[in-house]
């Protein structure tokens, strides 16, 4: 690319919104784009790689402050002193990532014995409230 690219080009060759690129340069994901002469935003290519980049890692479910202080990094010296910070983020997401699955199976289970609860035929017991949406009692 050697054109500098508006914001609304950079919209579409990277499918990140107008809006969400400005914010990511308020927050300090994205560094400020210089301006043309008549005010509007210039791009370069290499801002395209980092929100391609910032874009990528969010999909992963890193957060802004995460990012802010990888792209902090990478500013400030080579590539390869980033991909260690990298790794351990990634390796922490995969943490949490397998935690909400088991947290999720667990949910799972509860709403299906709760639901076979439900579908069971009415007891007699008539002592007052419904516990049917206790786990590990009868309704």
């Amino acid at each position: 690319m050697g054109q500098a690219l508006t914001i609304g080009r950079l919209e579409r060759a990277t499918g990140v919104r107008a809006k969400t690129i400005r914010y990511y340069e308020q927050v300090g994901v994205l560094p400020v784009p210089g301006r043309s002469a008549a005010g509007y935003r210039q791009y370069t290519e290499s801002e395209v790689q980092r929100l391609v980049f910032v874009r990528r890692a969010r999909a992963l479910g890193l957060s802004l402050g995460q990012l802010r202080t990888l792209t902090a990094a990478l500013d400030r010296g080579p590539r390869g002193a980033v991909r260690p910070r990298l790794l351990g983020l990634v390796r922490a997401q995969l943490v949490a990532v397998a935690r909400q699955r088991a947290e999720l199976r667990l949910l799972q289970q509860q709403l299906e014995q709760v639901l076979r609860r439900l579908r069971a035929p009415i007891g007699r017991d008539r002592s007052g409230g419904c516990r049917c949406l206790e786990t590990g009692s009868e309704c």
